[in-house]
């Protein structure tokens, strides 16, 4: 991975991260890997090839933990799991989703539960178990992966657009919550970042195409691109930014 800066207090640091064994939630790992954090990271599907490949390019291996996010206390319990393997936690990345199409008429309440149950719940009660180490270490972030879907009102997963709304309001309440302990809170807001799993089910030339043309900059989002802002925000470079959302998508909405 070639970074273009170097965030020298995160070595050493404990950081956790849900769904940091595949698309964006892989680059984050290794990005923390690289900077020479503690990683752990929660995914479904078996992680243990990333961490071979981490351990061999950095001498640093990320500890993986099995678990499916919607079952809340075996989120809890390894969060515990990674704080007995690397002490408090000091960065959290809540960065898994679920962005699955869907229309209105087709979706039943259980449905909803669900998609609510990895985009939105996981984010509230992983700030909830960590808090505690911040608030002992006197410092720590906590970065929420919210989406600028909502801000462009997409259609075709409104449970999805839903979810990512209301990360951004967690984001603040929690923000002011916890900025008395120095704990700071924001969020990311990835444009269209062109993952494996977007190119093999979503992205088309004319789709990529009219999406790029709405950017100011005429590129696509690589994984990449969501690394170092995710660095950034994680290190005390921006220890005075909190409750804020930083949008990443290469000019397509405005803020300010």
């Amino acid at each position: 991975m070639k970074l273009n800066a170097q965030f020298n207090d995160l070595k050493g640091q404990s950081v956790f991260i849900t769904g940091g064994g595949s698309g964006i939630g892989a680059w984050l790992t290794e990005g923390f890997v690289a900077q020479g954090a503690k990683v752990a990271f929660v995914q479904r599907s078996d992680a243990t090839e990333l961490c071979d490949r981490l351990e061999a390019e950095y001498g640093n291996r990320p500890l993986f933990i099995a678990c499916d996010i919607t079952n809340v206390d075996a989120l809890l319990a390894a969060i515990r799991e990674a704080r007995a393997a690397h002490g408090p936690i000091t960065v959290l990345v809540n960065n898994a989703a679920s962005d699955n199409r869907h229309s209105l008429h087709e979706y039943s309440v259980e449905d909803w539960d669900r998609a609510i149950n990895i985009n939105l719940r996981p984010h509230f009660f992983t700030a909830q178990e960590v808090a505690r180490d911040m608030r002992d270490a006197g410092h720590g972030s906590i970065i929420n992966f919210s989406s600028i879907s909502y801000m462009m009102g997409n259609e075709g997963y409104p449970a999805y657009v839903a979810s990512k709304s209301a990360i951004t309001g967690l984001t603040r309440g929690l923000a002011r919550e916890l900025g008395k302990d120095n704990i700071r809170v924001n969020a990311v807001m990835p444009g269209w970042v062109l993952t494996d799993r977007q190119k093999e089910l979503w992205v088309t030339d004319e789709a990529l195409k009219a999406h790029i043309d709405r950017q100011c900059l005429k590129e696509e989002i690589a994984p990449l691109d969501i690394v170092e802002p995710t660095l950034f925000l994680a290190s005390s470079a921006s220890r005075m930014m909190t409750s804020q959302a930083l949008v990443v998508d290469g000019g397509v909405v405005f803020t300010g």
